[in-house]
């Protein structure tokens, strides 16, 4: 007999989630965490620094032409990575 006061886990954890406003950084995370599934193994290999600033994410790479060549297919990136997190964590792209 459940208690009045009971609370699912996972009820739980998103409410410690968002009281401590943590839930976007988790997404952040788990965004870069992505980041090689989505560009694949050549291009993660190239990648030498990523991290997410005020819903931009800045990647540095090891290749100047790699970097000319991923600046063409920019929104298709953010949406593909936006889509691996199963929200909108993104909103601009910087290669570096």
């Amino acid at each position: 007999m459940a208690k009045k006061n009971d609370v699912k886990l996972g009820e739980a954890l998103k409410e410690l989630l968002d009281t401590y406003r943590l839930s976007s950084k988790l997404d952040e995370v788990n965004l870069i965490n992505r980041w090689p599934d989505v560009v694949g193994k050549m291009i993660d290999n190239h990648t030498t620094k990523i991290h997410i600033h005020q819903n931009t994410l800045y990647v540095t790479l090891d290749s100047a032409a790699l970097k000319q060549e991923l600046s063409y297919s920019k929104s298709m990136l953010m949406k593909n990575l936006n889509q691996a997190v199963g929200k909108e964590v993104i909103s601009a792209i910087v290669f570096k």
